[in-house]
C-alpha cells in the first residue's frame, strides 16, 4: 500500500504543481502585467494633471506674451510686410551707421495659418557698426529671427567687414494664395 499512496501522492503533488504553474502564466502574469500597466497610466495621468494645472496657474503670462507676439507680428498684407521689414533694416542701417548692399527677401508658405518671410542681408561696416547693426536687429519690437550670420574681412586688417545676415518673420492668417 506504501507504493500506491505514494503514486497517488506523487499525483496531486505533481497536479498541484501543473495548477500553480497553469495559474502562474493564466491568471497572475497577466494581471501583474496589467497592474503595472496601469500604474504607468495613472503616473502618466498625474504627470498630466500637473502640467495642466501649472499652464493654468501661468496663464496670464502665456497669453500676454502670445498677445504679444501676434502684436509684434507683420503686418496681414504681403507688400505691406515686406515694407515694414524694410524700413526696419534701412533703420537698423541708419542708427548702425553701416551700409546695406543687397537685401533679399523670399516668402515661404510652410502651413495655411502662418507664412514666413525670410530676407537675406549683404552689408559692410566696421566691427562697431556691425555689433551697433546686429543689437538694432535683436531689440527691435518687430518679431524677427535671426537665421543665420556670417561676418568676413574684406581687408588685411579686418577694419572692413562684411555681413550676410538671413532673418526671418512671421505673418499669421496669411491671406489665400490666387
Amino acid at each position: 500500500m506504501e507504493i500506491k499512496n505514494r503514486q497517488q501522492t506523487l499525483a496531486i503533488a505533481a497536479i498541484a504543481a501543473v495548477a500553480l504553474l497553469a495559474s502562474d502564466r493564466l491568471i497572475f502574469s497577466p494581471l501583474k502585467g496589467h497592474w503595472k500597466a496601469r500604474a504607468e497610466r495613472i503616473t502618466e495621468l498625474k504627470k498630466n494633471v500637473n502640467h495642466g494645472t501649472l499652464l493654468l496657474q501661468r496663464e496670464q503670462t502665456v497669453r500676454s506674451r502670445w498677445n504679444g507676439m501676434r502684436t509684434n507680428a507683420l503686418p496681414n498684407n504681403l507688400s505691406a510686410a515686406e515694407s515694414e521689414v524694410f524700413k526696419a533694416i534701412d533703420r537698423w542701417s541708419d542708427e548702425s551707421r553701416i551700409s546695406i548692399s543687397s537685401r533679399k527677401p523670399q516668402w515661404r508658405r510652410d502651413s495655411d495659418d502662418y507664412m514666413t518671410l525670410e530676407c537675406r542681408i549683404d552689408a559692410l561696416g566696421s566691427m562697431p557698426a556691425l555689433t551697433r547693426f546686429l543689437y538694432e536687429v535683436e531689440k527691435d519690437p518687430l518679431a524677427l529671427k535671426v537665421e543665420s550670420m556670417d561676418i568676413t574681412a574684406r581687408d588685411n586688417d579686418g577694419q572692413q567687414l562684411s555681413l550676410a545676415l538671413q532673418i526671418s518673420g512671421l505673418l499669421l492668417n496669411p491671406p489665400p494664395q490666387p
